[in-house]
Parts: structure tokens; sequence; C-alpha cells
């Protein structure tokens, strides 16, 4: 009765609000909002607009949403507004948004670009109201939008809790991470606001750009290099060396947090959407299932009887391990992103110390256009690696689990227990004999058909050919074996190939294909491509270097007057100064790194 009640009152719950319509509406607010940023936000340099309207004073600068390079600062900020575009993403491309007619189905491509416009159009007052360096305008405004967001999705949950396919509840299963991350919005913009207006109280000077462009984790990581090593290292924990080891002279950057932030979000309304599939699936196999009953009440066919039988097992068999590898898929996958990080950082850190010997030799250059097109495409591609790796890898852990099922489980349930036992031995014994004369032909080349060692002390012999006669007979002979030998080796390198393959689809720090051809991977591609951006443009040393310069020159622009004598050949020679006192640093550092090593 309760569930008759509820799917009654969810199929006459009409809500009021209409989020696709709401989404086409909140672009006229979000364009307010970025002409009212561009309007604070100065140039760098004056035009022609200054010229013609002096009022302008460079303003209109470019409003950016956030930094893609060298950015570390609201990090995780950035990370929950990249998650309250989650449901946007999903509302646009999951219930049929600009549907076109057959004829026009070429221009699909089209339509998705258009729709991803307008999506990041919808959202851009998220990010630019957080980036903003005005933070008292960009808090109120960001305030305001965000919690608009946030009612109408509340609204339309309020009203309408229910759905069709899960059932109870069904709204907000699918929209409470949004709403989580809305509410997170909504209290660093209170921050900000009551921050920025502290500040004006206590009349502090107003910077409009930072002051600085050196982290402070930078300059730590600088100055720890500077140091001379320990001679003993300190102890680590189990956690440390197996699991995570803290690095505090190294911090991710905001790309990296919101990608992975974004990714898990993603990947729950993934994981959600694939159980609506499950459930339409189910209902169709229980109908399936009653069809059964019936052929096996009208069936007097024993034949016929067991066939069906064997259908319903094998559908009950199937659903019940695709639930329960629903949950290892999602571990894997999660574990695998937080991998990727870790990854992310070994990678960087071995770049820095100047060793390139972990890249195909393919990679070790690559054009700069390359790089930049791939600092774009990383975070968008890695997400979408993320999401199909998952899929991959649930069919990949439910045919396993099918096996294994139909391999142990179900001959003991059945009786069969013994039989399958040995089975099991039958196998193993051929298996190990296999193993057993493989490892047979090792030691008796070792034994028989190569030279003493030359030295006591060597761990091996040396690969020189004695006995050749015996030798040749012993090839000979195991010739025709190895022929039939070598077609399951080559089965097994296959079954290898591809379960390995599938299981690190979604790793796109690593390739999946053999040397020779990591060119074709484009993920990989893309992965070493933002390393080589990040690395040119986050280097410790070299934003370390480049900060003392400018320091310098602001220094000296400060204390220099605007007569000409002063332009001597002193001053000319102090950048040449400054680049063989950068040399001299990178010399100890390499003999630091090597003392390391």
């Amino acid at each position: 009765m309760a569930a008759e009640a509820w799917q009654l009152k969810n199929e006459t719950c009409t809500s009021s609000v209409d989020m696709e319509l709401f989404l086409h509406y909140s672009l006229l607010p979000s364009i307010a909002i970025i002409v009212v940023l561009s309007c604070l936000e100065r140039r760098a340099r004056r035009s022609w607009l200054d010229e013609k309207w002096p009022l302008l004073n460079r303003r209109c600068g470019m409003v950016i949403p956030l930094e893609f390079t060298g950015a570390f600062n609201n990090r995780w900020s950035l990370g929950f507004a990249f998650g309250a575009t989650a449901n946007k993403v999903m509302i646009l491309f999951s219930e049929g948004y600009l549907p076109l007619p057959s004829k026009f189905r070429w221009a699909q491509a089209f339509v998705l670009l258009t729709g991803a416009m307008e999506v990041g159009l919808s959202s851009y007052p998220f990010f630019a109201c957080l980036s903003t360096h005005f933070s008292i305008v960009g808090a109120m405004l960001g305030f305001l939008y965000t919690g608009s967001w946030f009612a109408i999705i509340a609204m339309n949950i309020v009203q309408c809790p229910h759905g069709q396919i899960i059932g109870e509840y069904e709204n907000i299963i699918f929209y409470w991470p949004s709403l989580l991350c809305q509410l997170f919005l909504l209290g660093r913009f209170v921050y900000m606001f009551v921050k920025a207006s502290w500040g004006r109280l206590q009349l502090a000077p107003l910077s409009e750009a930072k002051a600085s462009f050196l982290e402070a984790h930078q300059g730590q990581y600088v100055q720890q290099l500077m140091r001379k090593p320990p001679l003993m290292q300190p102890q680590k924990s189990w956690i440390r060396q197996k699991v995570y080891e803290w690095d505090p002279y190294f911090q991710f950057p905001s790309r990296m947090i919101t990608m992975a932030v974004l990714a898990l979000i993603c990947l729950y309304m993934f994981v959600v959407n694939e159980f609506y599939v499950y459930k339409l699936v189910s209902q169709a196999l229980e109908a399936l299932k009653s069809t059964f009953d019936v052929v096996i009440v009208s069936s007097n066919t024993t034949e016929v009887v067991a066939r069906v039988k064997h259908l319903k097992e094998f559908i009950d068999v199937t659903e019940g391990v695709w639930l329960v590898t629903t949950f290892t898929a999602c571990l894997t996958s999660v574990s695998y992103l937080f991998h990727i990080l870790a990854c992310y950082r070994k990678h960087m850190k071995r770049l820095w110390a100047g060793q390139k010997q972990f890249l195909p030799l393919v990679f070790v250059r690559l054009s700069s256009s390359q790089n930049v097109a791939a600092i774009a495409r990383y975070s968008g591609w890695q997400i979408a690696y993320i999401l199909w790796g998952y899929l991959i890898i649930h069919m990949v852990q439910c045919l396993f689990g099918v096996m294994f099922m139909y391999g142990f489980v179900l001959p003991i349930k059945h009786g069969q227990g013994i039989e399958m036992l040995k089975s099991l031995g039958t196998g193993i014994l051929t298996l190990a004999v296999v193993i057993g004369l493989m490892q047979l032909q090792i030691a008796t080349a070792t034994a028989f058909f190569l030279q003493p060692k030359i030295l006591l002390t060597d761990k091996q012999k040396p690969l020189a050919l004695d006995n050749r006669k015996a030798f040749h007979n012993f090839n000979y002979f195991l010739f025709f074996y190895n022929v039939v030998l070598g077609l399951g080796a080559c089965l097994f390198r296959l079954l290898c190939s591809v379960t390995v393959g599938a299981w690190l689809i979604a790793r796109i720090d690593r390739t999946i294909m053999p040397k020779g051809y990591e060119a074709a991977d484009l993920g990989f591609r893309t992965w070493i491509g933002m390393l080589f951006m990040d690395h040119y443009h986050m280097n410790p040393t070299l934003v370390c270097f480049c900060h003392l310069l400018v320091v310098q020159t602001r220094e000296r622009q400060q204390q220099r007057t605007p007569n000409y004598h002063h332009f001597t050949n002193a001053t000319v020679t102090e950048p040449v100064k400054a680049v063989k006192v950068l040399c001299e640093c990178l010399e100890r550092l390499e003999d630091g790194w090597r003392l390391t090593d």
C-alpha cells in the first residue's frame, strides 16, 4: 500500500519549477554579473578605448573564472563550484536538450557545443565571484546568484522528492551533491564578505593584484633544497611507507583539486544513472522470469524445464554479481583517482629534479602548442576516463564474478563439490607440471649447459655455452613440446593484455600501449603535455629565481632617479650576474640531488 501511495503521488506530482527553463533564464543574471565584474576589472595596458572614453581609465577588463596554470588559491572553493555545476550538466544532456529531427542529426555536435557553452555561461558567476579581486562585490553577487540556484533546486526537491525509477527520494539522491556544494559556496561568500568588510574597517590597503607570484610552499621547497641532507633519515610510519607520504613543500594546483572533486561527483551521478538502468533491466527480467514460471507449469518436457531453470539461475546470479561489483568497481575508480594525484606529485618532483628517464623517448620533446592544448584537455578527459573506466571495470569484474560463481559456488550449492574439487585439483596439477617443466629447463641449462663461474664471488655463471652437442639435442627434443606450450602461453598473454588493459583504462597517467606505440595513446599524450606545462610554469626553483629578479627590479626602479647618468654598465650587467648566480645554484642543487639519490 505504501509503494502504491508514493507511486500515485509521484504520477500526480507536478513541480512549479522547470529546471531546464530556469537554466535558460539564468543566463540573464549571469551576463549581468559578468558585465559588472568586467567594469570593475582593470586592463594591463591602455588602449584606444581609453583615449575615446577617458572615464574608463583602463576599466572593462577581461574576467577570468579560474587560473589553470600556477594557481593555488581557493582550490577547494573552486572544486565545490565545479560540483555545483554537475546537476546542470545532467539536466542538459539527460533530458533531451534541444532534440533534433532525424534529418538534422549531423548537427548534433554543434548542439552539444551550444549546450556546453550555455552551461559554462550559466556557471560562470560561481567562479568569477570567487576569483575576482573585488571581494565585497564578488561575495554579494555570488551569494545572491548561488542562493537563487539553491532555492530553486530545494523547491523542486520539496515539491517532487520521488521519481519513477528508483522510487522514494529519487531527486534527493540525485541532487544532494549539488546542494551540498552550493551550501558550501554560500558559506564561502559570507566569509569573503566579512573578511573584506573587516579589512575595509581596519583601513587596510587594497591591492588589485598579488604582490608576489611566489607561493610560500615553493619558497620552502627551494630552501630545503639548499640545506644539507641529514645523514640519517627519520623512520617513517607504515602509512607513509605503503599508503601516502605527505609533503609539506608540495601543493596540488587548483586544476587538480577541482578535477578530483568534480570527478567524484560525476562518478556518483554516473553510478546513480547506472542504477536507474539496472532497475529498468531488472523489471524487464522479472517479467521474463514470470514468463518462465508459466512455461515451467505448462510444459511437461523435462529438458525444457531444466533449460528454463538454468536461465532463471543465470539471471539471478548475474543480478547479484552486478550489485556486488558495483561497490568494488566504485572503490577501484576512487582509488585510481587518488593514485593519479599521487603520481602527479611524483612525476612533477622528478621533472623538477631533471629526471626524464620515466618518459618514453617519443614524449621527451613535445611541441609547445601540443602542451598548451593538453592542459586544456586534461581535466575533461580525466573525468571521462574515470567514468568510462568505471563502466569497463564493472563489466570485467562482473564477468569474473559470474565465472567464480559457476566455477565454485554453484557446484557446491548443487551438491557437486567433490566433482568441482577434482576438476580444480586436476587443473592445478596440470599447471604445476607445466611450470615445473619450465623451471626444469632453466635448472638443466644452469647445471649442464653453462660454463663455470669465473670468480667464486660471482652471483651467476657467465653466458657461455658448455656441452654444445648435448645442448643441441636438448633443444631438438624440446622443440615439439615448446610448440604446444607456446599456444597456451600465447592465449595467456592475450588474456593478461586484455585484463590489464581493461583494468587500467582509467589510468591516464600511464600508457596501456606497448613500447614503441605510446604515441597512439591520446590520454597519455595529454598527461605528458600537462606535466610539461606545469613543469615550465610552476617549477619552484625557476619561480623563486624570477621572484628575486622582480623584487630587485622593483627596488631598483623605486630608488632610481629620472637622470640618465644613472644608466651605467653596472646596471646593464646585473641580469647577467643574476643568471650566473642561478647557474651556480643549479649546480649546487644537482650535487645535492645526487647525494640524496
